[in-house]
């Protein structure tokens, strides 16, 4: 079975939470913080984005309604993503914790 093809965490340097340049390793991988701290960044600019798109409707800047429900949405999904990965590492570090040496 060749299994060359898979790599760690490809999800996520692919997508919006990629690590920001020039803070990888030395051997140009990134790291597990590096990835978590992206993660809250992004989540957070995402709640500024739709708090700013929230006051230009209600200030009559902007007209779309329909931006704003899908900027919240992905807010929401970003929040919610970042909440599960928390609970994991929460979860993980608890059964660590629970072993025996």
């Amino acid at each position: 079975m060749d299994v060359s093809g898979i790599s760690g965490a490809g999800g996520l340097q692919q997508g919006r939470f990629a690590p920001a340049a020039g803070s990888q390793s030395p051997t140009g991988d990134s790291s597990f913080a590096d990835l978590i701290q992206n993660l809250v960044e992004g989540t957070n600019k995402d709640h500024a984005d739709v708090q700013q798109s929230v006051e230009d409707l209600v200030s009559g800047k902007s007209d779309g309604i329909h931006e704003v429900v899908m900027t919240a949405s992905q807010a929401e999904l970003s929040f919610r993503l970042m909440m599960e990965i928390r609970n994991r590492l929460i979860s993980s570090y608890q059964e660590i914790i629970r072993m025996q040496v």
